[in-house]
């Protein structure tokens, strides 16, 4: 599938892309969908995001070459898509429902600027592309070690892994880990009351559970001082075989996690806790709070809920009202599914 997905993106102005990547049910496994392999699937959707260090400049060439990917936004002009791209929503910009047909495939791919990207990854400031690249997906440029974004998706991880940790008790699966890292940007997100299908989170970590604990493996060594894994272990209340782990759950621990989470997070952490202060006094409240967990995810929540809804409004303008209608009327089918 990757040379496919090269394939695709050559036709695209690639001068200014800094990073690519490809994600959803049409690239990676998930139950419900089938089975992803080296032919292309027609029925499922290739979602790309590209993101680049000059918006104008990407919008102008890409009108140009594909002016049928665009709504009646392109006639506004390069210079005008850009700005709606960066100033609403999530600083995304989407063309959805892309017949490619020399290639057999359907795709929707997105738009950000590298500066956006990087401060949601580091900030959550709308937990959205961020969210995307807390689960596993297939890049299409490797980055150098030292660059900005590599650093930027690095934190991104460990900062879900940490929120994750304070959720989770003592002792937990993989596979709970996991969960808990794939709901972060799902359980806020209002399209999970009406547009998505209830069991979205587990059919996308039941089959992918290892590629999960490769893209967190580093991670995980990184907090080795506060969580250990035993990968022979049993399910807790089974003797099912499972990969356990347990963590520091002392009050030094959860104030180390929560000192260290995105910027976004912490703000919201600082009006939903019910305390007066500074972030600092914050920690210290939190940290034997017995609603930490609840706080925190309704904290999670707030971040993306606004950013879903926002987007959504915004993804309507961008796609055009009959792909709107189309592209709502798939996900709407997925509400009902099992």
């Amino acid at each position: 599938m990757l040379d496919l997905y090269r394939r695709v993106v050559a036709r695209f102005p690639l001068g200014n892309v800094s990073y690519m990547f490809a994600y959803g049910s049409g690239v990676k496994q998930q139950i419900g969908y089938e089975k992803v392999d080296e032919k292309p699937n027609s029925k499922s959707v290739i979602d790309l995001v590209f993101c680049v260090r000059d918006t104008q400049g990407f919008h102008a060439e890409n009108i140009h070459r594909h002016s049928s990917h665009y709504s009646a936004l392109r006639h506004l002009g390069a210079n005008l898509v850009a700005q709606y791209q960066e100033l609403l929503g999530a600083r995304v910009y989407f063309n959805t429902l892309v017949p490619l047909h020399d290639l057999g495939v359907t795709i929707k791919y997105g738009v950000v600027h590298e500066d956006h990207l990087i401060d949601d990854l580091i900030n959550w400031r709308h937990l959205y592309l961020a969210g995307r690249l807390q689960k596993p997906v297939t890049d299409l440029i490797k980055l150098d070690d030292d660059s900005r974004l590599k650093t930027a998706l690095e934190k991104n991880l460990r900062s879900a892994c940490q929120t994750a940790l304070l959720l989770l008790p003592e002792k937990f699966t993989a596979y709970d880990l996991f969960y808990a890292i794939a709901g972060l940007s799902y359980k806020g997100d209002f399209r999970m009351i009406f547009g998505e299908n209830k069991r979205k989170v587990h059919n996308i970590v039941q089959p992918q559970v290892r590629e999960f604990f490769t893209l967190y493996q580093p991670i995980m060594k990184q907090l080795s001082q506060y969580m250990a894994v035993d990968l022979h272990g049993q399910e807790p209340g089974s003797r099912r075989p499972a990969i356990v782990f347990e963590q520091d759950k002392s009050g030094e621990a959860t104030r180390y996690h929560l000192r260290h989470l995105p910027k976004e997070l912490c703000h919201r952490l600082k009006r939903n806790a019910a305390c007066r202060g500074d972030y600092t006094d914050v920690v210290d409240y939190l940290a034997v709070a017995p609603l930490l967990p609840k706080i925190v995810q309704v904290s999670v929540n707030d971040i993306v809920w606004r950013s879903s809804i926002k987007q959504s409004l915004k993804n309507i303008a961008t796609a055009g009202i009959i792909k709107s209608l189309v592209y709502s009327f798939r996900k709407a089918q997925k509400t009902f599914a099992v």
